[in-house]
């Protein structure tokens, strides 16, 4: 500041204001010893993908029956440098979107069916929530020991995070995001012109001294999955989240964000790290994962403030959520055989995830997934394991779009994953990790 101050022939005091008022505005970014530099906020480009080759045969054949394709797209081969597999190298199986099994998703056109839309359409009260969904989201927060005092609808998990993170922070405020990440999450946070400090997690998600240290170096704002943590899978125990609540009493001025997307099929219970009584917090719980991708909505459970900010940027932009959205998802929600079908679906995912995990430390490789739909592997390199895994036909998605500062990993989503496949993805994955280990010099 002060060469700055005689190469202008201005006062320090000038350049000082000047730099305050930079990052009041969201233009720089003080990291203190390290300097200041210019906010990241880059426009973000939309992946665009092509479906997977499409098996015109019977839906009923299991991946072991499906009959090869002629080619593979050129979008899903590996994306690292090399050249795509060339001849009849089709899918085996897309185990990279993170999507749930549409077979394990109940059915929506029950629900379409039972949609009043003379009185769900009622111009007069399109402003106001659909009662019916508001009770349903109380009563699952409620369920969980989660403060019900505010809750709002949102446009899916990504939306409510982005409306509780805008209603507190602005460019340049830091944000302790677990490392790795669900990779939305990190575009998000550079979009806002958010600062991502990364904190690695275990099997149990965030750990105490990380969160300790990321603390004392100063963050705004805490972004974290209590439950299938994607995509490493960690879940929290009462006890680690014991730990996290005395570490985090100390600095009652963060802002917590739980991201609870996989909600009653992430195979774990919900265990929360927010202190009771903490001024600033959101639980954000998506239908996603539970009824169907495609039901763009949430719930957010907060403080008064944060939910009432939240619903006050909403109203200015998309103003409320389709009503037929909302009926739909509350006809799914009280269908009979919902709780049936959610217990299904989270055995289903357990039993899958299971399946690889044990498989891989058969072949002496140590892999995570204590809960939701994804299995987080270790490996030295990504590139080679992604291609060999390409060429065995499977798609799996490569750890680099989830690391901030972790060691190589692929992620595969177990979710559609037939047990009886395990194995094999488990072999090839070993077999490329060993043809990727260096050569002892003799």
């Amino acid at each position: 500041m002060r060469s700055l101050a005689a190469s202008l022939k201005a006062s320090p005091a000038t350049v000082h204001a000047a730099y305050r008022i930079l990052r009041q505005r969201g233009f720089v970014i003080a990291e203190g010893r390290r300097g200041t530099r210019v906010a990241p906020r880059p426009p973000l480009r939309i992946p665009r993908r092509r479906p997977a080759p499409h098996d015109p045969a019977p839906q009923d054949r299991t991946p072991r029956d499906r009959a090869p394709q002629d080619h593979a797209p050129q979008d899903h081969a590996p994306q690292d440098g090399h050249r795509a597999p060339t001849g009849p190298v089709p899918p085996r199986g897309d185990l990279s979107l993170g999507f749930p099994d549409p077979a394990l998703l109940p059915p929506i056109r029950t629900a379409l069916a039972r949609l009043d839309l003379d009185r769900k359409l009622e111009i007069a009260t399109l402003d106001a929530n659909d009662p019916d969904l508001l009770e349903l989201a109380v009563a699952s927060f409620a369920a969980d020991d989660v403060a019900t005092g505010a809750v709002a609808v949102v446009a899916g998990a990504l939306d409510g995070i982005e409306r509780v993170l805008n209603a507190h922070l602005r460019p340049g405020d830091r944000v302790l995001l677990e490392d790795p990440a669900y990779p939305p999450t990190r575009d998000l946070l550079t979009a806002l012109g958010l600062v991502a400090v990364p904190a690695p997690v275990d099997d149990h998600g965030l750990m105490p001294e990380q969160v300790l240290a990321a603390l004392e170096r100063g963050v705004d704002a805490i972004v974290a999955v209590p439950r299938a943590q994607n995509p490493f899978g960690s879940a929290l125990d009462p006890q680690r989240a014991a730990d996290l609540r005395a570490v985090l009493a100390e600095r009652s001025d963060a802002l917590i964000i739980e991201d609870d997307h996989a909600s009653v099929v992430a195979g774990a219970p919900y265990t929360s790290l927010i202190p009771t009584g903490w001024p600033r917090w959101a639980v954000v719980r998506s239908v996603s994962k539970v009824l169907h991708p495609d039901l763009r909505l949430a719930f957010v459970a907060g403080d008064e403030t944060t939910v009432a900010r939240a619903e006050g940027r909403q109203w200015l932009g998309p103003r409320w959520v389709s009503h037929i959205l909302q009926a739909t998802v509350a006809n799914l929600l009280t269908e009979p055989g919902f709780p049936a079908a959610a217990e299904r679906a989270r055995d289903a995912y357990a039993s899958r995830r299971n399946a690889l995990v044990a498989a891989l430390r058969e072949r002496g490789i140590r892999a995570h997934g204590r809960s939701g739909l994804n299995v987080w592997v270790p490996v030295r390199e990504e590139a080679p394991v992604l291609r060999s895994m390409f060429e065995a036909g499977w798609l799996v998605l490569a750890g680099e779009r989830c690391r901030l500062a972790t060691p190589p990993a692929i992620r595969v989503t177990t979710a559609t994953l037939h047990e009886d496949d395990a194995p094999e993805v488990a072999e090839t994955i070993a077999a490329a990790s060993d043809r990727d280990r260096p050569r002892r010099a003799y």
